[in-house]
């Protein structure tokens, strides 16, 4: 069974490492993504995300700068293993040749540093999709929840705060020139926003059901129902926080669960894959991703048709990206 993964933290896991002088590469590491483990589990296609905590970093633009480095000279020592995408033709081509694909992404819109002609730039670095915020107002929007340590409201969400003029501006350039706009982390008001002012497919890299989790960084029902509508498709996020509530929330059945439920709500085609690999502390039995195998096995036990599985594990996504690409 093929593979897209939406989502993943792998570059920064590996950028702090290789800082501490660890010999963790894309190679091999050990990290739940590297190339022997996507390998393994039968990869098609790996979103990379630049992740950038605007809190942490004085110059934003900078710091995700030296993160697509990384990447860039991470494919370039892996050349015969994995090669970058810039259109839909690359992953065909790639699949051809036997190699992986990687899709670069940012998860934090701030990085432009409120300039569109520098979300131009990251274009032209070959960025393809860019989540708007994270958890901090960013001058684009504001996110569903704000970091404020132990104080955090982690359940009740941002249903005024949406987004800014700039922001308005921001995604109307994003669909022009053809890069993916992704709203997890993004307030209710912003999400809606974005579906009154674009007209193209979205996509919310990995955010699973509010109905079943009631975390903000999930999905409403309605806001299901708007993207399937829309064409767009929520990747499943596997970090157990946003799965349940209790110690079954580690299992891949809480994974099946947010499947069912939003295969009711939005149809099976709105569904994709958004590990949040390397960005979470783990799952407890999808340990890396090698393992997805076992999610696949277990959607078949749940009634699952063969077509259902693979539009969820890599064909909902390949289609959004053929018409956005």
């Amino acid at each position: 069974m093929k593979i897209i993964d939406m989502h993943c933290d792998t570059i920064s896991e590996l950028f702090a490492r290789m800082a501490e002088g660890r010999n963790d590469t894309l190679a091999k590491s050990e990290l739940h993504i590297d190339l022997e483990k996507m390998k393994k589990g039968d990869y098609l296609l790996q979103n990379f995300a630049m992740f950038v905590n605007l809190s942490e970093r004085e110059d934003a633009l900078s710091y995700c700068l030296e993160l697509i480095d990384l990447y860039y000279r991470q494919l370039q020592v892996n050349a015969d293993y994995i090669a970058p995408v810039f259109r839909y033709e690359d992953i065909e081509r790639n699949s051809n040749e036997g190699k992986l694909s990687a899709l670069l992404t940012i998860e934090e819109g701030g990085v432009t540093k409120g300039s569109l002609a520098h979300l131009r730039n990251y274009y032209r670095l070959g960025v393809r999709m860019l989540t708007l915020t994270w958890n901090h107002m960013n001058g684009i929007g504001y996110p569903n929840v704000t970091m404020r340590g132990q104080e955090t409201d982690w359940y009740t969400p941002n249903t005024t705060q949406g987004l800014t003029d700039f922001g308005l501006e921001f995604i109307h350039e994003m669909e022009n020139i053809g890069m993916i706009i992704d709203v997890s982390h993004l307030s209710d008001a912003g999400f809606y926003q974005v579906l009154r002012h674009t007209t193209k497919p979205f996509v919310a890299s990995h955010s699973n059901a509010r109905s079943i989790c009631p975390h903000v960084r999930n999905l409403s029902d309605d806001m299901i129902r708007k993207l399937a509508l829309r064409g767009g498709v929520t990747g499943m996020n596997f970090y157990p926080f946003f799965l349940g509530e209790d110690e079954s929330a580690g299992t891949v059945s809480a994974i099946v669960k947010h499947i069912l439920h939003i295969r009711n709500v939005g149809g099976y085609e709105c569904i994709g894959l958004g590990s949040d690999f390397d960005g979470i502390p783990g799952h407890d039995e999808l340990i890396d991703c090698s393992f997805l195998p076992l999610l696949a096995d277990s959607l078949q036990k749940a009634g699952l048709s063969n077509n259902e599985i693979e539009a969820v594990f890599y064909k909902n996504v390949l289609r959004v990206y053929k018409e956005l690409l």
